[in-house]
């Protein structure tokens, strides 16, 4: 499942394991201590083959999920406010 913002970049961090970003124009791995911006409007897709601890960071209020929705979309959390 793909996902992207129109309106903002989302930033990953990768503090232990590793994560691939799935992009169109190929993937970005990423390994303790890398981070990848994805700029908003830019599809992808971030995707572990095992355990990874990573921080991402985006504005307050945004869905996890995207426009996609569904059983993984978690609940908006307004105590972070």
């Amino acid at each position: 499942m793909a996902y992207w913002r129109e309106d903002t970049d989302e930033l990953f961090l990768v503090v232990h394991g590793e994560l691939t970003i799935q992009l169109r124009d190929g993937d970005v791995v990423l390994r303790p201590g890398q981070l990848f911006v994805v700029p908003r409007g830019v599809e992808h897709c971030p995707v572990a083959d095992g355990e990874v601890h990573a921080l991402l960071v985006e504005p307050a209020g945004v869905v996890n999920t995207g426009d996609a929705g569904g059983a993984l979309t978690a609940a908006y959390d307004d105590s972070l406010m």
